[in-house]
């Protein structure tokens, strides 16, 4: 029985060593999804101050007998881009988003453009035509990047017309922030909207070397690129969050198989202690006998 014994507490040492494995990825999960939720601030800053030069370029605009009304496109062909994760280890994350991406598909033609190795493994397994695709970013700092990347084959299908519009699915974090639980979100970033922006009512413009309208076109580019590095932090956070979940449940079970390994380990040990008190008494009796006799 101390062979059964040995067994059961090398058992007991692996679980350990999980534990201790699923404990640091879900700190580094943590430490990764506040890294993302900080960066967010800084980038919505930086759309704010463009936003507002993006009203002071619509005021000269409306004073520019050149100018006119932005101009707008006729949506037809939509570049659909989703956001996914790109490693494992969070949940049903990947498939919830595809899920959310063909609803918002429905049966218009679509150029399906996925950033995340984990929704393009799952794609391949569903059968959908993958236009585009690109590793997420591992780190926060390389979203930048990423962001860049990413916009340069949006307006690459943008100019040579074969899209006109451009949709996005990723994962947020639950309001707050602090919350284990992730959602999808569904937003529009082209044709862009310019009556989001309130137009400017200063007195005196700003001094411009462009005409206002090429001005705004150079301005809605970066508030594009603003929003798809939102985009990213956020997916980033959701994704590690979505971790955070995943690891938060397996040291549950893990815990709980410990337990249970430490118990049969207890049950053991004690059958092995009333067998030996069992053998001693038996040959105790045995010696009495043969004494007596």
């Amino acid at each position: 029985m101390s062979g059964r014994l040995h067994d059961v507490e090398a058992r007991i040492g692996t679980v350990r060593q999980l534990e201790a494995i699923v404990t640091a990825m879900r700190g580094i999960a943590s430490v990764r999804a506040r890294e993302a939720r900080e960066r967010i601030q800084a980038v919505r800053a930086h759309a704010g101050i463009v936003g507002r030069a993006i009203g002071d370029a619509l005021a000269m605009q409306a004073l520019d007998d050149r100018g006119g009304a932005p101009r707008r496109v006729v949506p037809t062909r939509t570049a659909l881009l989703v956001v996914t994760p790109d490693q494992g280890f969070v949940g049903g994350l990947p498939d919830r988003l595809l899920d959310r991406a063909m609803e918002v598909a429905g049966s218009a033609p679509v150029d399906l453009l996925i950033v995340g190795d984990r929704g393009l493994m799952l794609a391949g397994v569903r059968g959908l035509d993958v236009a585009w695709s690109v590793p997420m970013s591992a780190h926060v700092d390389d979203v930048p990047a990423l962001a860049d990347h990413v916009a340069g084959a949006v307006y690459d299908r943008l100019d040579t017309g074969r899209v006109r519009q451009l949709a996005v699915v990723h994962g947020t974090p639950s309001a707050g922030g602090e919350g284990n639980t992730v959602e999808i979100i569904h937003r529009q970033l082209v044709p862009f909207d310019f009556s989001r922006f309130p137009v400017s009512g200063r007195r005196a413009a700003p001094l411009i070397t462009l005409p206002p309208a090429e001005l705004l076109d150079g301005l809605a580019a970066e508030y594009v690129f603003a929003e798809l590095c939102e985009v990213l932090l956020l997916a980033y956070a959701a994704e590690n969050t979505a971790r955070m979940t995943a690891m938060i449940a397996a040291k549950t079970g893990i815990e709980r198989r410990r337990e249970d390994l430490t118990n049969l380990a207890r049950r053991i040990h004690q059958d092995e202690i009333t067998d030996e008190i069992i053998e001693l008494a038996t040959g105790g009796m045995a010696v009495g006998r043969n004494g007596a006799g």
